[in-house]
């Protein structure tokens, strides 16, 4: 009785680990049919933004159907290098020879909010804009490889970009801006932004590779090469610095005045002053932060003192983005 209940007991599980292994055999063959299957010209013509998902060992182009476009004119404080990259990328989207491009700087100072800014203006001359992961850097020859031939002109964007010591990936990045012998698609640049000038961190431990040669020319040592050779690769390289306490006002005056705000400007100074140092930093992003809470006081007593009912949240299906 007992080895009969068993061997039911073992065939049952048999039976289960094979259905089991089918499924998975299953859901393995739809993943691989979603992730190869390419993007159609019509795709690329209905969206502006996409961003590269890995898979294992595969990848794929995704759309990004809302993509959070920025207004260059509200970048203020820093109108020198937007004029140089809104410059190259106009050069880009018509053919001629364009640079790729790096954005340091402190921190909020516009960086992203320039790329993104790009598709606002160029979107409508065939600029396409594709978001590439720090962690996904090992695909960059699968993504070159997918944007090659299509009609339209690519930035890929690495956002926020910066390695350790160590770190192997950077090394994608350096064969895809130059190097390597796969010549790169005409109609793909690489930006990047990042707050450090060299993108490789740098140690005291560096320094001391420093010496004097046979001619007595200071040489840096090979570490060092090693990690400026990265940023070297980049034609374009544009800093965003810090802002005085003047220019901050400034861009805070534009974002209360854009807003909306009704509040006496006087008042609003010295409270921009005290939100920035509370944040310890002058920066767009703060002066920003500062409006939309000013804006969003304002409202909020407005509709108290009008009596109207508070705006619900936004419907299943739609989306709210808050920069």
């Amino acid at each position: 009785m007992e080895s009969s209940l068993q061997s039911r007991s073992m065939g049952s599980r048999r039976s289960w680990l094979r259905r089991l292994s089918r499924v998975l055999e299953l859901a393995e063959q739809v993943l691989d049919e979603r992730v190869a299957k390419p993007l159609l010209a019509e795709d690329f013509e209905h969206n502006l933004a996409f961003r590269w998902e890995s898979y294992g060992t595969r990848g794929r182009l995704v759309p990004i159907e809302d993509p959070d476009l920025f207004d260059l004119d509200d970048l203020l404080g820093v109108e020198g290098p937007i004029g140089r990259l809104v410059a190259n990328a106009e050069q880009f989207v018509a053919g001629h020879p364009a640079n790729n491009v790096l954005l340091y700087g402190d921190r909020g100072t516009g960086k992203s909010s320039a790329v993104k800014g790009l598709l606002g203006r160029l979107g409508g001359r065939g600029l396409r804009v594709v978001e590439v992961h720090k962690d996904d850097l090992f695909d960059l020859p699968r993504v070159l490889a997918a944007l090659r031939g299509v009609p339209y002109r690519f930035l890929l964007f690495c956002d926020d970009l910066s390695f350790d010591a160590g770190e192997s990936r950077y090394r994608e990045l350096k064969a895809a801006l130059e190097g390597s012998l796969v010549a790169p698609p005409e109609n793909v640049r690489i930006v990047a932004t990042s707050n450090r000038r060299h993108l490789v961190s740098e140690s005291n431990a560096d320094n001391r590779e420093a010496h004097l040669d046979s001619s007595g020319e200071l040489r840096m040592g090979e570490s060092v090469d090693e990690k400026l050779a990265l940023s070297d690769r980049f034609g374009l390289v544009l800093g965003f610095y810090g802002f005085d306490q003047e220019t901050y006002l400034s861009i805070v005056e534009h974002y209360v005045r854009k807003a909306g705000v009704q509040s006496d400007w006087s008042s609003l100074r010295t409270a921009a002053l005290r939100w920035a140092l509370d944040r310890s930093s002058r920066s767009g992003r703060v002066a920003r932060q500062f409006a939309d809470d000013v804006a969003g006081r304002e409202g909020l007593a407005r509709s108290r003192s009008s009596g109207a009912p508070p705006r619900h949240p936004t419907p299943s299906g739609s989306s709210t983005r808050v920069s």
